[in-house]
């Protein structure tokens, strides 16, 4: 019979080990200062649950004051419980509001039947996310986002869109208006499974897109787990080179001044400086 008083050190131990990641984040990043209304966007996943909580959580003992506001978008999925996130939210105390929007519709009108719907599905949300933020008055918006899913798009730009990019922790939105966030950017997603097990979040599952096995970021997961499993370790050293960069050691015209390279006069000063140039050009193909 397994030992309470173990189950409940190890518990402890993981919410302690959240708090800590999500915190270095937020600190390391300056995502959340004082004042801010930060929107936390809630799905019913796992990921997001766990970020309202720990968001909550690190309020309390936080050395500037911010508020939180969850929001969640009801796409109109045939069947959705859309009772629970309410109830829940309620539960909890915790300022809400539930967008509407039928972009389900949309998305099974424009992707044929066997197509991946996420790539469009991400899109309309995040309009509509954009324009809640703007009616909420929310200077932050927080995604679910975790350390798996960063290295994921990651390796998706690199073998299928020819760049060196991934989801940042922190950005602006293309029109300039928004900061969006990452609060859970350290945390891994073994990890938040089993803190959503512990804390017993209501979870939603997405059944929009069906059965996701074919995806390229399954197949990308699965590299991932792969390599772990062979080489502990490896997928921590990748994730830490993202913020290890040197572009001096890249090929990337517009991070560094190349043409500057001379004998005894390192371009832009020590190896990896970036410098600041004129819009990127781009070797011809």
């Amino acid at each position: 019979m397994p030992d309470p008083r173990k189950s409940e050190f190890e518990a402890a131990k993981l919410a302690k080990r959240l708090r800590r990641l999500a915190g270095q984040a937020i600190g390391d990043y300056s995502m959340i200062e004082a004042g801010d209304k930060v929107m936390v966007c809630l799905s019913g996943g796992k990921d997001s649950y766990a970020m309202l909580d720990l968001l909550m959580r690190l309020r309390e003992k936080s050395p500037v004051p911010f508020e939180l506001v969850a929001v969640n978008l009801d796409q109109r999925h045939p069947g959705f419980p859309e009772h629970i996130l309410p109830e829940y939210l309620t539960s909890l105390g915790v300022p809400f509001h539930i967008e509407v929007q039928d972009t389900y519709s949309v998305v099974k009108r424009v992707i044929p039947e066997g197509k991946t719907m996420c790539g469009l599905c991400s899109r309309l949300r995040r309009g509509v996310l954009y324009r809640v933020a703007t009616e909420l008055g929310a200077t932050k918006i927080a995604l679910g986002h975790h350390r798996g899913d960063i290295l994921e798009t990651f390796f998706l730009n690199l073998f299928h869109g020819g760049s060196l990019k991934t989801m940042p922790p922190k950005l602006v939105s293309d029109d300039g208006k928004h900061v969006v966030i990452r609060p859970l950017a350290y945390v891994e997603e073994d990890d938040l499974e089993a803190y959503a097990e512990l804390r017993q979040f209501p979870i939603i599952p997405c059944d929009l897109c069906g059965s996701q096995e074919l995806l390229q970021r399954q197949q990308v997961k699965s590299m991932l787990r792969e390599w772990e499993k062979q080489t502990p370790g490896r997928v921590e050293s990748i994730f830490g080179a993202l913020s290890n960069v040197a572009p001096s050691h890249l090929l990337d015209r517009g991070l560094f001044d190349f043409s500057a390279v001379r004998p005894g006069e390192p371009a832009g000063g020590a190896a990896g400086t970036p410098v600041t140039l004129h819009p990127r050009t781009r070797p011809a193909s």
